[in-house]
């Protein structure tokens, strides 16, 4: 039983969501709203696994990995090109590292998302989930509401747009 990772799954969902409702602010909105709301749907979707057909989990969580790639490679290439914050920064309050980092988080869950649905079709009624991949779901929910928490907490009142 991957109840861990069902759990890990529900709460990254959740994050995606809050991601998605708070970017309608955003000048290039159209980019990340579109991009979290379907990570938070595959990992909505995943959390449910016995029921859902994997075809369309699949194709929706590949074309958001993708969609996550382009997006991060946009925000560093306009970090390089363009304010210098620094590909290596953690200071959240910069846009653009909060976008690298939103990025990294989606394609990192749609990677581990996309690996739990090899399991084989036929036991999804008895979803299980190999180790590495429920291990990595724990490591980062840990490491998102880790960082949603100091960013909530420590910089909201400092940030630059």
């Amino acid at each position: 039983m991957a109840k861990l990772y069902r759990i890990c799954s529900l709460l990254m969902a959740s994050l995606f969501l809050a991601s998605a409702s708070v970017q309608f602010n955003d000048s290039d909105w159209y980019f990340w709203v579109p991009l979290y709301s379907c990570a938070a749907y595959v990992n909505l979707i995943n959390s449910l696994a016995s029921s859902v057909p994997t075809k369309r989990v699949s194709v929706t969580g590949k074309i958001t990995l993708y969609l996550g790639i382009f997006l991060l490679t946009k925000v560093v290439l306009e970090d390089y090109f363009g304010d210098m914050v620094g590909i290596w920064s953690l200071d959240m309050r910069h846009r653009l590292v909060r976008e690298k980092f939103g990025s990294g988080l989606v394609i990192s869950s749609m990677i581990l998302q996309l690996l739990s649905l090899e399991e084989d079709p036929t036991k999804r009624g008895n979803f299980t989930v190999r180790p590495h991949v429920e291990s990595g779901m724990v490591i980062l929910v840990g490491i998102s509401y880790g960082l949603s928490f100091v960013f909530m907490v420590v910089h909201e009142k400092e940030m630059m747009f």
